[in-house]
């Protein structure tokens, strides 16, 4: 993976701002951690993390025109609905709820929501077979790699969710409900509908897991948050060559900012440079040695999956993906009970 260059530390001079990743790195774990707030990285996106998943709220603070992007891990509801009313206000509830994709880690959160936020949830027409239950995801590959999170894939759910009438395709002209001045852009690869959302104005990106600023196989890496240039995490992307090519979409934006599903915020050099690697080299970097879907990438469409390439020879037993979702499972819920 391309490693992003870590920025000065020094205090900025009074003609430079302070450097975003050195703000995110140096403060929003322990905010997080100390707090479960939401953190302000721009004066209308604040981010906030269910333990390793990125949700994001755009709208000033105050305002009651705001969108919520993805809802993270299950259990962190009502962490969301806190941390909401203390930006925007007792009572609020958001225009909408965007997906970028509808993996577990990215609507764990959702249904609880809804009880309480009875709005529309967009997501691309590619998309909504996952989220009306017409269709599962192809099964996670844990044969990928890279660390423990990638052990434990075997285990994560893949299966569909119904959201009923919640469910809304986005609109085909790109516009993003409720988000002037954003546009949807189609980057399949990790999911078939995978969308992230970019505002020309201030090239703003927020990625999903298009690429991400971490090494999210690995637990430590997760832990950490040690920031680096990634590809999307390999134990759920099932089109190797989609994801190569929709890396190199978003780095033809060339945006100022990014907005991952997974890391630290990212900005400067580091993003510039990094992602213009990841997505002149991606084809060597950025898939594992082999894998399920590296060897043949499993196919769908509007109707959800179509076909799934055999699996693999998977080296290491049941019992010690078992012994590793506990470890995650324990960290998650660890961390849960430190933010109550």
């Amino acid at each position: 993976m391309v490693a992003a260059t870590p920025e000065p530390t020094q205090a900025a001079s009074p003609n430079q701002s302070p450097s975003l990743s050195d703000y995110a790195s140096q403060l929003l774990p322990t905010a997080l951690a100390r707090t479960g707030s939401a953190i302000e990285i721009l004066p209308d996106i604040a981010l906030f993390q269910t333990v390793m998943v990125n949700l994001y709220m755009v709208g000033h603070a105050g305002s009651q025109d705001w969108v919520l992007i993805d809802t993270g891990l299950p259990l962190f509801a009502n962490k969301i609905i806190e941390a909401a009313e203390h930006r925007f206000g007792p009572g609020t509830s958001p225009k909408a709820i965007i997906l970028t994709h509808g993996h577990f880690d990215h609507v764990g959160s959702l249904r609880a929501l809804l009880d309480r936020w009875p709005v529309p949830v967009y997501a691309h027409v590619l998309e909504l077979p996952y989220l009306t239950g017409r269709s599962d995801y192809p099964p996670p590959d844990p044969t990928v790699g890279g660390g423990l999170m990638a052990r434990t894939a075997k285990l994560f759910p893949s299966s569909a969710i119904h959201l009923g009438a919640h469910a809304t395709p986005l609109p085909p002209d790109n516009s993003v409900p409720h988000m002037p001045g954003w546009r949807w852009v189609h980057t399949p690869g990790h999911t078939p509908g995978h969308v992230s959302l970019f505002r020309d104005a201030d090239r703003t990106l927020i990625a999903g897991d298009a690429f991400i600023t971490q090494k999210q196989e690995s637990l430590i890496g997760v832990m950490t948050q040690h920031q680096m240039m990634h590809g999307p995490p390999a134990y759920f992307t099932t089109d190797w060559n989609a994801a190569g090519q929709s890396v190199r979409t978003l780095a033809d934006l060339n945006p100022a900012l990014a907005l991952t599903g997974h890391g630290l915020p990212i900005r400067g050099p580091p993003l510039t440079d990094g992602l213009q690697g990841l997505a002149d080299h991606f084809g060597e970097i950025a898939p594992p040695p082999d894998g399920r879907y590296v060897r043949q990438p499993a196919t769908a469409d509007a109707t959800g999956v179509t076909s799934v390439p055999p699996p693999i020879p998977d080296p290491v037993p049941k019992i010690a993906a078992g012994i590793a979702l506990a470890a995650v499972l324990g960290i998650t819920l660890a961390a849960t009970r430190r933010r109550d």
